[in-house]
């Protein structure tokens, strides 16, 4: 019951990243100089797909549930300040605050490693 919450919220949140990531990618075609939109861009698209595999996998059985949901929530988390900072720096010329895009991507790393931890740690049956 609890998991099926935590999902639904999840896949609300890729949603929302993917569409965020499609209006980056709009703006970057259709504005000047809009270089940091489109890794701002990428970073949630790809992380919005990522979101919605980890969901799948562990409903699957594939990947350990607890870790698993760990390494979504850190995509949402470390995508929204990648993604946030560069566009922030794009329309409003600051940052979120110093080393958020670094803190973001450095995040989404630790993110990947913890996804391929749920892949490998035992699952409980």
């Amino acid at each position: 019951m609890k998991e099926s919450r935590l999902f639904r919220i999840l896949i609300i949140l890729a949603g929302v990243m993917g569409a965020d990531g499609v209006i980056l990618a709009a703006a970057s075609a259709h504005q000047g100089d809009a270089t940091r939109l489109v890794p701002a861009s990428s970073m949630l698209l790809f992380h919005a797909t990522g979101v919605l595999a980890v969901v799948a996998l562990i409903e699957r059985g594939v990947v350990h549930a607890r870790i698993g949901l760990a390494a979504a929530f850190g995509f949402v988390v470390a995508a929204a300040l990648f993604a946030g900072d560069l566009t922030l720096r794009h329309f409003a010329s600051h940052g979120l605050f110093p080393l958020a895009a670094p803190t973001g991507g450095t995040l989404l790393i630790a993110s990947w490693i913890t996804l391929a931890v749920a892949a490998a740690w035992p699952r409980r049956n």
